[in-house]
């Protein structure tokens, strides 16, 4: 049984940082290209960033791009997001999530399996 569990996510005020883990299981990690996405209240889940099988590639959504990094442990079947320069509009429920396919992309359907989400708050 696949799970991905997202852990880190907190109350932090704006220009602060914060480190998400994405912790998995039951899939060989390695094989897997990962991203973050976040889903704001009462906004569609968005594409934060993705990352390659061996972590050497990465893609960030403009709105993130320079303050947010993406990296991952294989030995360890884990991911990581970065955040820092922290804004409230940043605040968002934050979701890992794994695809089957070699092709970057920001769309949802395109990965397989998902967490649950942590929360992040960012105040003013």
């Amino acid at each position: 049984q696949v799970q991905l569990a997202e852990s880190g996510g907190g109350l932090v005020q704006a220009g602060g940082s914060l480190r998400l883990s994405c912790a998995t299981s039951g899939l060989t990690f390695i094989n897997y290209p990962m991203a973050w996405f976040r889903q704001a209240p009462g906004k569609e889940r968005e594409f934060v960033g993705h990352i390659s099988r061996n972590g050497d590639s990465t893609v960030y959504a403009d709105a993130v791009k320079g303050r947010f990094t993406i990296s991952r442990d294989n030995a360890k079947n884990t991911m990581y997001l970065q955040m820092n320069s922290l804004k409230p509009e940043d605040t968002a429920v934050y979701y890992c999530a794994a695809t089957r396919s070699l092709v970057i992309s920001a769309r949802r359907n395109a990965y397989n399996y998902w967490g649950q989400g942590t929360q992040v708050t960012v105040s003013s």
